[in-house]
């Protein structure tokens, strides 16, 4: 396993690692803020309906239209929000990449690496919009992506709180925290290797984080403060010295706010 790590005396090749990082990077950047910018702009038009027409399913029943807007909703959403917290992971890659072999073949398999990655996501996303349709044709979400049960807000926000101290919460959060290890664990060579890391990862991370994108479904799906607020939290969340501490602190806050909303519906 120590052989994937890079070696000093290797080359640098045509670029050099510090270009060959700006690359890297400027493509994450360049990614998540496109993604970013169809968010505002979609937040924008909920609160600006009588200017614009915005591209998104009404009060009717969805048809597959509607579902595959709302399926690009979530999708970009997921890139904006989860890019930022695999930087990390993309870069180190990138670097072990860049020294054993040319750069050409080092930024290609580092985006096949954010591709897999974000495959996983784009799963979830599916998923999510399945779970939005059904709410929808209960009537348990308004116009504005706002659930209307306080009694099942209530629960997701308390499974959410509860999971954040469950052994598999805290097992895909050991693999989201240490990339290295990561990467020396499931390393593959080759571009059909880069892909699999990246599901790989894509999984764990998806296994760490997927019941606090449900938060949404309580707060607002387009609600920008909160995927902001989450956004900020996954990343803290894995990258902060005391991050299992502070999954644990927020998983007690979760439950408690869970409990207060379903209690006051119960009034």
């Amino acid at each position: 396993m120590a052989s994937i790590l890079p070696s000093a005396t290797k080359p640098e090749g045509k670029l050099g690692r510090p270009a060959s990082r700006a690359v890297v990077i400027g493509s994450i950047v360049s990614v998540t803020l496109l993604a970013w910018v169809y968010l505002v702009y979609q937040a924008w038009a909920m609160d600006h309906m009588d200017l614009v027409d915005m591209a998104m399913p009404g009060n009717h029943v969805w048809g597959p239209w509607d579902l595959a807007l709302v399926f690009t909703m979530w999708a970009i959403m997921m890139t904006g929000m989860m890019a930022p917290s695999v930087s990390l992971v993309v870069l180190l890659f990138a670097r072990i990449q860049h020294q054993r072999r040319a750069q050409g073949q080092s930024f290609i398999a580092s985006w096949l690496f954010l591709f897999g990655y974000l495959i996983v996501w784009t799963g979830f996303s599916l998923a999510a919009t399945l779970v939005q349709w059904g709410m929808h044709a209960a009537m348990l979400i308004s116009p504005a992506m706002v659930g209307t049960s306080p009694l099942l807000g209530g629960a997701v926000l308390i499974a959410a709180g509860v999971y954040q101290w469950t052994p598999a919460k805290h097992a895909c959060l050991a693999r989201c925290r240490s990339p290295l290890a990561f990467l020396l664990n499931e390393w593959r060579d080759g571009t059909s290797g880069a892909l699999v890391m990246g599901l790989r990862h894509g999984l764990y991370c998806t296994g760490c984080c997927w019941l606090l994108m449900l938060v949404l479904f309580v707060v607002g799906v387009m609600n920008l403060l909160w995927i902001a607020l989450l956004t900020v939290f996954v990343l803290l969340e894995k990258t902060l010295p005391r991050g299992l501490w502070v999954s644990r602190a927020s998983g007690g806050a979760l439950i408690t706010w869970g409990g207060w909303m379903a209690s006051a519906a119960l009034v």
